[in-house]
């Protein structure tokens, strides 16, 4: 089985289906650790719930990216991990991650890449009046929301629905959309 670990900064919905997925049987991997950026970060508390283990980094801590995903870095070859995937982490990768884990790190992004890039993509989308919003996996390289596309799914926008409607249908859409492209990955 494949050891992955899950990058996330916020509430962590996203991990908890991952985790779940993993818990019922329907993720063959190993889910070896969470890397979070936050102290305080909800996250933390599902990871405690799965009983995963739980690293915080602070970027503020190390004083610049290179040293910060360094010491990362350390906890995921200690671990074997063999995938990371982003669930909400709000840091960009640069080369020391990209160059030890090339083409083994995903994300998961709300908009239908290339189109929404960057943190605020559902009100982008929203504000521009797409008819179709969705969700892009894809995997990480130096440009940011910018790697080879892996998977994609959509919803389609019913007049009257507001932005918090359409939020909340994205991030249920990401939760099958996530394990449903994992599934796929750890199988080939």
């Amino acid at each position: 089985m494949k050891r992955i670990a899950v990058f996330a900064s916020g509430n962590g919905s996203n991990f908890e289906a991952i985790a779940k997925a993993i818990k019922n049987g329907k993720l063959k991997a190993n889910l070896v650790c969470l890397i979070c950026d936050k102290k305080d970060a909800y996250v933390l508390e599902r990871a405690k719930k799965y009983k995963v283990k739980s690293f915080v980094f602070s970027l503020k801590k190390y004083g610049d990216k290179k040293t910060y995903e360094e010491a990362i870095l350390k906890v995921l070859e200690s671990l074997k991990v063999e995938l990371i995937c982003l669930a909400g982490y709000m840091k960009i990768i640069s080369d020391t991650l990209l160059k030890a884990y090339n083409n083994k790190i995903i994300n998961i992004h709300p908009a239908l890449l290339p189109a929404f890039k960057g943190a605020h993509a559902i009100e982008d989308a929203y504000n521009y009046g797409v008819k179709v919003y969705g969700v892009t996996i894809h995997y990480v390289s130096e440009e940011v929301d910018g790697g080879k596309i892996i998977s994609q799914g959509v919803i389609n926008y019913q007049e009257g629905m507001n932005i918090l409607e359409i939020e909340k249908r994205i991030h249920l859409l990401e939760h099958r959309l996530y394990v449903k492209t994992l599934k796929k990955l750890l199988e080939e």
